[in-house]
């Protein structure tokens, strides 16, 4: 892949239109202070530190590869201190945090998504605040603008974001040469791709929708690029309805690319990493994700570089006569960095996240070809091509809406989830997708 040096650094000065409704442990052997202790380790005391995440190696090669270092070199720095790692599946991580939140037994440190997801946790005094690590060295006005913003409640912060994200649509440009297809840059020109593949035998598009948030990415641009991006906020905040006819044409239009088989076969019951196994093995020609996947597009040394060099990727397209715009992107602020409330060893864990949050914003580029929360210079290092033009793009969005089901409540994110899978199956029809929705919103739970 070409490279070449990042125009400017990650220091992005816009604040981030995030679409808000409302705006994924074992005892412990040392016993620490509250709330307001300092986030350093005890000198001398043995600590364990239990932490839980969700990049395991195989599907997440070089974020868990960064995770181990960063957990190393803090072991090495601080002897006393033992790091113990559970790695989950994404599903499997959110289904475990239930289940652990319930028991009351979170691990010390752990993954949490911002907004709807993280407000149950927070009101049920479950996540410590962590705002006295964003007033000193070396977290002090590192993040970006917008970032902390998404994962703050009543005015405090209780998670450190540690990832930025939108969502471009990757291609197989080899593909796409062998059937002469240019990029789309509208949507009319975008069902003309998906009917040229699909009559040629390719899939057009991988999707693992059995994880359901998949196959919401789809309909979020849908929405925004018909309806507009506010339209689709205030149908999530309760002060519009999901009953807009942008919105149910947008429901629609997902039908249509389902009848268009614009989808690998069995989509509706594959989970994310194995609709994007169909990507990979290049048996489909696009793949709409965010830019957590770019490890596997540029850094990561298991995938062939032969493959990584065909792949390319173009905003989602316009919708003609719609309200939406090729910049506005659906993403926003990535996974962040929880402390358990009750976490008895709660100082300790608070220094490593400090640490854990500096380190990762440092290396994540480099190493593991993320784009970070944090504010990072990389003027002075040679990235890949892709990673370069993705950064970019962050810098020149017009707005980026969070995804719906980390923007609702629990219980009406459930439902968006349960009907996302009904949609694209066929199960629901648009009007049945935008009444259930409209009465979920409506019960504000």
């Amino acid at each position: 892949m070409s490279k070449s040096k990042v125009a400017r650094g990650l220091l992005l000065t816009f604040v981030l239109t995030l679409v808000l409704s409302g705006c994924g442990g074992a005892k412990q052997n040392q016993e620490t202070g509250s709330e307001g202790d300092s986030a350093t380790d005890t000198a001398g005391k043995k600590v364990t530190i239990n932490m839980m995440h969700l990049w395991p190696a195989g599907s997440s090669a070089q974020q868990n590869k960064l995770v181990s270092q960063i957990i190393a070199d803090y072991q090495q720095e601080h002897p006393n201190v033992t790091i113990k790692q559970e790695v989950l599946e994404n599903e499997q991580y959110k289904n475990k945090l239930k289940v652990l939140s319930a028991s009351n037994e979170l691990p010390d440190v752990g993954i949490t998504w911002a907004a709807g997801f993280m407000e149950p946790y927070v009101k049920g005094g479950l996540f410590a605040p962590l705002d006295d690590l964003l007033t000193g060295e070396p977290l002090k006005d590192k993040f970006v603008s917008g970032t902390t913003e998404a994962y703050s409640m009543d005015n405090k912060t209780y998670a450190l974001p540690i990832e930025l994200n939108i969502s471009p649509i990757y291609y197989n440009k080899e593909i796409f040469a062998k059937y002469k297809l240019e990029v789309p840059g509208t949507y009319e020109e975008f069902k003309q791709v998906v009917q040229t593949l699909s009559g040629n035998g390719v899939a057009p598009i991988a999707l693992g929708n059995k994880d359901r948030w998949t196959g919401s990415l789809w309909y979020m641009y849908l929405a925004d690029r018909v309806a507009g991006g506010d339209t689709l906020k205030q149908a999530v905040s309760g002060s519009g309805s999901f009953d807009d006819p942008g919105l149910v044409q947008a429901a629609s239009e997902v039908q249509t690319l389902v009848d268009m088989n614009a989808f690998n076969k069995g989509f509706n019951g594959l989970s994310n990493d194995e609709g994007k196994a169909e990507f990979m093995n290049e048996k489909a020609a696009m793949y709409l994700m965010g830019t957590w996947e770019l490890p596997n597009f540029t850094t990561n040394p298991d995938i062939p570089q032969a493959f990584k060099d065909k792949v390319g990727f173009f905003k989602f397209p316009t919708v003609d006569g719609g309200k939406g715009n090729a910049n506005s992107w659906v993403g926003g602020p990535g996974v962040g960095l929880f402390v358990s409330q009750d976490s008895k060893v709660q100082a300790e864990a608070k220094a490593f996240v400090e640490y854990f949050v500096s380190k990762w914003g440092e290396q994540s580029v480099t190493t593991a070809g993320v784009i970070p929360a944090t504010k990072v210079d990389t003027t002075k290092n040679e990235l890949p091509q892709l990673y370069v033009d993705l950064l970019n793009e962050l810098n020149n969005a017009s707005s980026i809406t969070l995804f719906a089901d980390v923007q609702m409540k629990p219980n009406a994110a459930q439902v968006h989830l349960d009907m996302i899978q009904a949609l694209f199956g066929k199960a629901a029809t648009p009007e049945q997708f935008a009444a259930k929705h409209k009465e979920a919103v409506e019960k504000g739970n």
